[in-house]
């Protein structure tokens, strides 16, 4: 067995597949800097002893995911999701700067056509940290509160045919988020675009409050009130396997947020 580490920066909110069941898109980065996705992953259904958090090293065994062209995507060998054995977590010490070594290492895009290109291109980048040079605003919108009819019969039809060792018992499908979040926001050649957020934790906190009203007014708060007025936000974007590389003029979506405070910048007299 070969071990790699990684450090876990994104985790996406739970989607049904019809393949997999529901799954959460994880990525994160290596040692030398490098991107790395994870898929498929049951996160909800892991041993509590493997639920890693986001800036947690975790080592896991991994094999290049063969069905998946992007190029930063893998698996973990056999499906053995019990050997995921989650490390030290990078706390935010210092404005984050023990992360940011980390990430940085990394190009930072800062021009979407470039990035664009660079997707559709021969390099494929399908995960990248991009920096907007203005967030714009942030927007929710409403959306159905319910999976399609048939996914879930389906992801259902296929539970019957496991072993009650197979599938935890009780188990419950994640919640379908009501509405979609995204910001708008412009490049440094003044290009204004708008991209869904599909962050876990966007969804935790829209989660937290039993009140419509109030989950919403909780996440505009944070996303739009502190995040755009408070933080130097960075933005982990990564394509959709479907929309990657040529189906989608622009097939990136916001699947985390980078977010250290702003730092002030003493003037020289």
């Amino acid at each position: 067995m070969t071990l790699t580490k990684v450090l876990i920066t994104v985790k996406t909110y739970p989607n049904l597949s019809k393949k997999y069941d529901e799954l959460v898109c994880t990525a994160g980065i290596l040692e030398d800097g490098t991107w790395i996705r994870i898929y498929p992953i049951p996160f909800r259904k892991l041993d509590y002893d493997q639920k890693y958090k986001k800036y947690q090293w975790i080592e896991v065994d991994l094999e290049k995911n063969t069905s998946d062209y992007r190029p930063e995507s893998y698996s973990i060998i056999n499906r053995l999701f019990t050997q995921i054995k989650p490390l030290d977590i990078i706390g935010t010490e210092n404005n984050w700067q023990h992360r940011k070594n980390i990430l940085f290492q990394n190009k930072i895009y800062t021009n979407l056509t470039e990035l664009i290109t660079d997707a559709k291109s021969d390099k494929r980048v399908s995960l990248a940290i991009f920096k907007p040079t203005e967030v714009i605003k942030f927007i929710i919108e409403k959306d159905t509160n319910k999976y399609p009819e048939e996914r879930i019969q389906t992801i259902l039809g296929k539970r019957a045919q496991l072993s009650l060792f197979e599938e935890p018992k009780d188990f419950e499908l994640v919640r379908k988020l009501p509405y979609k979040f995204s910001y708008q926001f412009k490049d440094e050649e003044g290009r204004i675009s708008k991209l869904m957020i599909e962050d876990w934790e966007i969804g935790q906190l829209f989660w937290k409050y039993e009140d419509e009203e109030l989950a919403l007014k909780k996440v505009r708060e944070q996303y739009e009130q502190n995040f755009i007025q408070n933080k130097d936000l960075y933005f982990f974007l990564g394509t959709t396997r479907k929309n990657h590389p040529k189906r989608s003029k622009n097939p990136f979506i916001i699947i985390g947020v980078f977010y250290p405070k702003k730092e002030l910048q003493q003037k020289l007299f």
